[in-house]
């Protein structure tokens, strides 16, 4: 009898998927209107994919180190951003412990992944689609260099944590001696607002020292007496040597935190408007609709300006002098020499709070009434003649500020913005 019915089952699962497959949601990635396999690719590592196999993207391949440094280097990502995590939540888990921790470096658009002994692993992210996910091993002697889409990576990178679309994901752990995880924390979730006491579980963390109250740089064990852990302190189980940098600093993990946050919320508001443009050919929204729309813009506006803020540690934190330059140089500045990338790390990430990702390649990709819906709510948020409540956390000076950056710096506000 059981047999028989799951043979019904497995009968009418088509039908029932045929059924719901008539009205697309902004979940279904793979189909129309986002057709995430078949959409020409707009993203900055898919454009130099070609030169980077046909060789006319000439990389240094005297080492592993070396092959990785220049990678970074022509995809303009600062490997004073690196962050070393030993947590086996990667494709190439078997490679991953302590003793080898795997390295991340990103910039605004573009997360490059490496092991020592391992692949090059990257997650470039698309104006309209958000990630695209690479591997690919690094060339030994004259070697043609095969990059890969990689499908695995959907597994986990279109879930919850994303709110399933192709976005950012960052785990936080308690791993056993050997990288598998333990426990979890902040389950779902990304972004600025989740508290420092549950996040880094897996990552080496250096440059914290003035606070302890975090997962960083801690394995665990499991007894019949529960989970006890150890400290394990970056650079003592492997070398520095097999890296760029010598370091896995706090700053590049908060403003990686953020990044992630910042881009699957704006990503779940691109593919939900696009869905509903697809669903009204005619342009005319309904009630439900619309009112879909106005809470995408306000989340992303809540995000931007740091509503939900989790306060730095008693002392701030300071960050490398390398990566505080090489973050800096990437700021538009006004004619005064204000932006949004000017660090505060006293109570805060920044002085001004408005997140400088609003310039970045997956806002700058929504769909142009999308983005108008959330320029109009930031406005509204800014507006210091009629103050907003949810926004009063934002002094008058800063909202000023925040708004002569914004008028200097972009050029596609709404007229009388």
């Amino acid at each position: 009898m059981r047999c028989r019915y799951l043979l019904s089952l497995l009968f009418l699962l088509p039908l029932i998927g045929s059924a719901q497959s008539e009205v697309p949601t902004y979940r279904d990635f793979d189909r129309p209107p986002h057709s995430y396999w078949q959409r020409p690719l707009k993203d900055r590592f898919t454009l130099l994919k070609q030169d980077l196999e046909s060789g006319r993207l000439s990389l240094d391949r005297s080492s592993e180190k070396a092959f990785l440094l220049s990678l970074l280097q022509a995809l303009q990502v600062p490997a004073s951003s690196q962050m070393l995590l030993f947590s086996t939540t990667s494709l190439q888990l078997s490679l991953i412990n302590p003793g080898n921790p795997r390295a991340l470096y990103f910039s605004d658009d573009i997360y490059v992944g490496y092991i020592p002994g391992g692949k090059i692993e990257i997650i470039s992210l698309d104006p309209e689609l958000g990630g695209i996910f690479y591997i690919f091993s690094i060339p030994r002697g004259d070697q043609q260099i095969s990059v890969e889409r990689a499908t695995r990576c959907m597994n986990c990178h279109v879930a919850d944590e994303t709110q399933h679309v192709p976005g950012l994901v960052i785990k936080s752990v308690v791993p056993g001696p050997s990288g598998g995880s333990l426990t979890a924390y902040r389950i779902g979730q990304s972004g600025h607002q989740i508290p420092l006491s549950e996040r880094f579980g897996g990552w080496y963390l250096t440059g914290a020292d003035r606070f302890t109250n975090h997962w960083g740089n801690v394995i665990g064990k499991l007894s019949p007496q529960g989970l006890s852990t150890q400290k394990v302190t970056a650079g003592m189980r492997f070398s520095y040597a097999r890296y760029p940098v010598a370091s896995s600093d706090i700053l590049p993990q908060l403003l990686h935190e953020h990044q992630a946050g910042f881009v699957n919320r704006v990503l779940e508001a691109g593919y939900r408007a696009r869905t509903i443009s697809f669903l009204n050919q005619n342009g005319q929204l309904n009630e439900q609709q619309a009112a879909e729309l106005d809470a995408q813009a306000e989340a992303v506006v809540k995000y931007l300006l740091f509503a939900d803020e989790t306060p730095l540690p008693k002392g701030g934190v300071m960050g490398l002098p390398e990566f505080n330059k090489d973050f800096s140089a990437q700021a538009r500045k006004t004619a005064q020499g204000l932006s949004l990338r000017d660090l505060e790390l006293k109570t805060r990430l920044f002085k001004y709070r408005c997140s400088y990702m609003i310039y970045s390649p997956v806002f700058q990709g929504l769909l142009p009434d999308m983005k108008q819906r959330i320029y109009k709510r930031l406005g509204k948020a800014l507006d210091v003649r009629t103050p907003d409540q949810d926004y009063a956390y934002l002094p008058e000076a800063e909202k000023r500020v925040i708004r002569q950056v914004l008028l200097e710096t972009l050029a596609d506000l709404p007229k009388g913005w």
